[in-house]
This record gives structure tokens, sequence and C-alpha cells, in this order.
């Protein structure tokens, strides 16, 4: 994930033709595993994975309906789909959807799903206008990066509750990666212990400016708040947008095993995690800095 991030950041900083180009080759090389399938599971209590082999996908059943936690590329859109099924479960009965962060890799099936089910899709409020635009932010005009236009049905600040049934969310403001990225934290059952999960936005640097001409405006300081509020944060359960974050398939193979505890419960890989963030984004802010000096 951090060879990934820094692949990314690399190419905010090349001149804007070039930058296409270049994006567009990266797409080309990392579509493979970003559209490649992954056997549905249940990770723990009533949360799966039916995401692809390098876009995390979630479903969360309660007993009023099915949440949907973000969704892949436009074009796995139908593998999404298949993967629900698989499970036994409906797409008819997607009540709610939930973003991450309004990025491609994980809106690019909202518009479908949403005319398919009528669910409410609920995103950080920062990123409703990104999400209703089907853009980038920072980057409007670059079709590469566009996705399907959504209509958002609630907006959420920190602290806000999402309920389906016996299911409650919290919305957690990480932004940085993009302006309203969300965390979701929920409680599950493990045997007869309460664990906390979050679903953490992101945190790499991404196609993100933050020098000279940033993606947005506060976006340094925004990162800096979320590396805080990530590494102060109790969680037992980390789950992430792309498998790499949290390690999705080593454990899942070690589940297959029947090992126990539940490998997916690893308390403390949070602030872990966050920190390798915040070393990644203070070198990417060097670099991007560096390369505003002229040359002498």
């Amino acid at each position: 994930m951090r060879k990934l991030a820094a692949a990314l950041c690399a190419l905010a900083l090349f001149a804007p033709v070039a930058q296409a180009q270049t994006i567009k080759d990266f797409l080309a090389a990392v579509m493979v595993k970003w559209t490649a399938p992954f056997e549905p599971f249940q990770l723990i209590d009533n949360i799966y994975y039916v995401g692809t082999d390098g876009i995390a996908v979630y479903i969360i059943k309660t007993s009023q309906g099915l949440i949907l936690m973000d969704t892949a590329m436009p074009q796995s859109t139908g593998m999404i789909k298949d993967n629900i099924a698989k499970l036994g479960l409906k797409e008819a009965d997607i009540k709610i959807i939930l973003n991450t962060h309004a990025h491609l890799d994980h809106t690019g099936g909202f518009a479908e799903i949403k005319k398919d089910t009528g669910a409410q899709l609920v995103a950080g409020e920062r990123d409703k206008a990104l999400l209703e635009g089907g853009y980038y932010p920072g980057d409007e005009k670059n079709a590469d990066l566009g996705f399907p236009p959504v209509k958002v049905d609630r907006t959420v600040k920190e602290g806000d509750k999402v309920t389906l049934g016996d299911t409650t969310l919290t919305a957690h403001e990480t932004p940085g990666h993009s302006p309203g990225c969300t965390s979701w934290e929920m409680t599950v059952k493990d045997g007869g212990q309460d664990r906390q999960v979050l679903f953490f936005c992101s945190g790499t640097v991404a196609l993100n400016r933050l020098v000279g001409q940033p993606t947005y405006p506060g976006i340094v300081d925004d990162y800096r708040a979320t590396f805080a509020k990530a590494k102060a944060m109790k969680i037992d359960l980390l789950l992430g947008p792309h498998p790499e974050v949290y390690g999705m398939q080593d454990k899942r193979a070690q589940q297959i095993k029947n090992a126990t505890p539940n490998p997916f419960i690893k308390p403390g890989e949070l602030p872990t995690y966050a920190t390798g963030l915040s070393e990644d984004f203070d070198k990417q802010l060097a670099k991007q800095t560096a390369a505003l000096q002229p040359a002498k």
C-alpha cells in the first residue's frame, strides 16, 4: 500500500499533459488487481467482504436490511452484486449506502446500485459536491479520474450516527485523502465480547497536491489532524478501502484454517498504521516542497 501511495504521489508532480498520460498508464497497471475477483466471506459478526482483490467493499447485515460500504470501479459493479448474491443476500435489501471518500475506485457503482435499490446515500459533508459532480477534488476536468455522478441524500459530520435496525455506525471526520473523508465506527459481537470496528477512510497522499496549489485549502493541517485522531482511537479491528491497509488476504487465509481468535481482531493495529502513514506523509510533503524550489 505504501508503494502504491508513493507512486500516486509522484504522479501529482508531473506537468499536466505528462500527468494525464501517466495517470492512464498507472490506472491500466493497477486495474488488473483492482478488478480481479475475490471470493466473498464473513469478516466478523454481521460484516461481510464483497469487494475485489484490490478494492474493499463491505456489506453490513442488520435486522432491517443491508448497509453497503463503498463500491469499486464502475466495471466491477456486476461483480459486487454477484458477491452479495453468493452470500445469500439480496441487492434489493440494501437500504443505506455509506461512502468513505469520493474517489473513483470507491464510488464507481453508487449510481447504478442506488438506482436499482432506492437506497439512501450517506457521505461526509465536504465530499458531497465531489460525489454529485463525479470528479476528483481539485481536478474537475480530468475524465480519467471521473465517475458516474450520484445524488447524496444525507451528509454527516463528526459524531453523527447512521442507524438501520439493530446496527448503528458513528461517523468520524478524517479529512486529507479527500476533503470529506469519513471513517465509520461500529460495535460487533465476537463470541460474548463487544469489539470496536473502524472502517478507516484513508490517509495516503495519493494524487493530492500538498503545496503550491494544494488540492484544497488546509489539506496539510487536515492530514495531520487525522493522523493524530487515528493514533488515539481504541479499535479492535481495522478495516480499510483497500485490502493492503489491514493485510486482508493473509488474515483471510488464516481464517479459512479456523485460526482462533479471529485473525482480523488486532488491537493496536490502527495507531501503528497511522504512524506509518504520518511518516510517509512527511516524506511526500518534503518531496513536493523540494520540487517547487527553483533550480540552483
